[in-house]
Parts: C-alpha cells; sequence; structure tokens
C-alpha cells in the first residue's frame, strides 16, 4: 500500500513538473510549444528490462515476478529500478507488500531481515543477528571478523614415553644422565583463554656404564667438531691428548707394578747362585 501511494505521488509530481516546464517553455518559445502540443506528453515508452509497468519520468513503477522494486537516488530524484537482488544495507521483502528492497536498522551494514544483521557497522560486533557495542562476558571479541566468538582454552596432548638415558648427547660411557619426555599442542588458547603449561620434562636416570664403540665415539666426535667452532674445537682436542697421556701413563705404572715382583725374583736366584757359585769354590 505504501507502495502505491509513492508511486501515485511521483507520477503526480513529475506531471507537475511537465506542465510547470511546458508553460516555462510557451513563455520563451510559444510557436514551439503549440508544436509540441500536439503531441502526446505521456507517451509510453519501452520500459527497462524487468519493470511490468514504467513511467518516462519515474522509471519502473512495477516489477516483473520474483524481482525487487529499488528507489535509486540520482542527485535530487528518485528512480524506480527492479533488480534480482537487493543492493548492501537492505533486505528484500516478499510477502504480504509486493516485492521490493527495505532498509536495514542502523547498525547493520548488511541484514536478512528487520530483525537479524549478518554484518555490523565499525564500532560493533555481531552476536545471534544483533550489532552490540561490547560482546557479553563469556565471550571475547574478535577485532578482525568483527563478531563475538567464544573463548577457547589451550588443549594439550598426553605424555610422551620417557627417552633413552643421555649425557651431552651420548648413550654411552656415563653412569649418570638424563631422560626427557614431551607433549604437544592441539589448540593454542584465544586472548581470554587458559595459556598452554610447559611442553617438556626433563629428570635424571642411573644406566649400568657401558663402554663407548670406536664408531660411536668417533662418530659422535665429528659432529661436535662440525658444530662446534675452531677454539672451542682445538681446546676439546687438547683434552683429549691429555686424557690419553694420562691413560697411557697409568698402563705404564700398572705394567710396571707387574714387573717389578717378576724382576726382584729374577734377582734373587741370579744373587742365591752367586753364594752357591762361591761356597763350592771354597
Amino acid at each position: 500500500m505504501q507502495l502505491r501511494l509513492v508511486s501515485c505521488f511521483l507520477i503526480v509530481w513529475n506531471l507537475m513538473e511537465s506542465v510547470g516546464s511546458q508553460q516555462q517553455q510557451q513563455q520563451q518559445h510559444p510557436f514551439r510549444v503549440r508544436r509540441q502540443g500536439r503531441t502526446n506528453p505521456n507517451m509510453s515508452q519501452p520500459c527497462p528490462g524487468g519493470c511490468a509497468t514504467c513511467s518516462e519520468y519515474n522509471g519502473c513503477l512495477t516489477c516483473k515476478p520474483r524481482l525487487f522494486f529499488f528507489l535509486e537516488r540520482i542527485g535530487m530524484r528518485q528512480i524506480g529500478v527492479c533488480l534480482t537482488s537487493c543492493p548492501s544495507g537492505y533486505y528484500g521483502t516478499r510477502f504480504p507488500e509486493p516485492t521490493a528492497c527495505t532498509k536495514c536498522k542502523a547498525d547493520c551494514e548488511a541484514c536478512f531481515n528487520s530483525n537479524f544483521c549478518t554484518k555490523c557497522k565499525h564500532g560493533f560486533y555481531l552476536h545471534l543477528g544483533k550489532c552490540l557495542e561490547n560482546c557479553p562476558e563469556w565471550l571475547e571479541p574478535n577485532n578482525y571478523t568483527m563478531e563475538c566468538n567464544d573463548i577457547m582454552h589451550c588443549k594439550i596432548s598426553e605424555w610422551s614415553l620417557w627417552s633413552p638415558c643421555t649425557k651431552k648427547g651420548k648413550t654411552c660411557g656415563f653412569k649418570r644422565g638424563n631422560e626427557t619426555r614431551i607433549r604437544e599442542v592441539l589448540q593454542l588458547p584465544s586472548t581470554k583463554g587458559s595459556p598452554c603449561p610447559h611442553t617438556s620434562e626433563t629428570r635424571k636416570c642411573v644406566v649400568q656404564r657401558k663402554r663407548c664403540q670406536r664408531g660411536e665415539k668417533g662418530k659422535r666426535n665429528r659432529e661436535e667438531r662440525r658444530k662446534k667452532p675452531k677454539g672451542d674445537e682445538s681446546k676439546e682436542i687438547r683434552q683429549e691428548n691429555r686424557g690419553r697421556e694420562s691413560r697411557r701413563q697409568n698402563r705404564e705404572r700398572e705394567n710396571k707394578g707387574k714387573m717389578l715382583p717378576k724382576k726382584r725374583r729374577t734377582q734373587d736366584k741370579q744373587q742365591k747362585l752367586h753364594t752357591i757359585t762361591i761356597s763350592t769354590v771354597h
């Protein structure tokens, strides 16, 4: 009903404008106006696409089925057009009124109907079809999507098994070392969510000492030399040389300790033989 009244008002207004313009032209060019007056000023023209009825000055008055009537502003005038979908900031109504585009609420940038917004204007957050200045306490604002989202807490997996006992990257040549276990973060927390706890643990461990094989020891030493700078490498080499020298000296002392009783026994035997020979000579 309102749409029909608006259409009638536009028709009357445009007719008044046309009559006024004709009178003005008659005053300025009387002969020309008389010639034009012989034609019908409201002669029907082909309507634009989608229009069921139209006028020369108002554009579309009614639309074909399944199209929405929309008043498009051009300067100071409003011209009716028929659209397949309403522009942003408007929503389409079909029943009970004729199909038309109706403006959304002031805080809605886009809406589904008069009570349900799909996008809010700047400074408002969308929540359940409403545009709010502040989100409820149990929700948190998302400044990127301008929506009120649920608070997300951190989620982590179960602890893994303890790793093998190691010391300085080795698994041999020691008795006391360290072992670790880890757990993964499954979901990062949001701004108001609970933060994630630590994801790794280390504890001391005791194992039965076993000697390192040459391949394991040499492989580890080569890897460490690649990682460490030259100064640290030369220092480590000096320490290894000192250790080898000390072990060699210890072995020599042990060998000397084992050889001393043998030398003493041989010396005692030689002395006995010498005394025996002296006694036989006398």
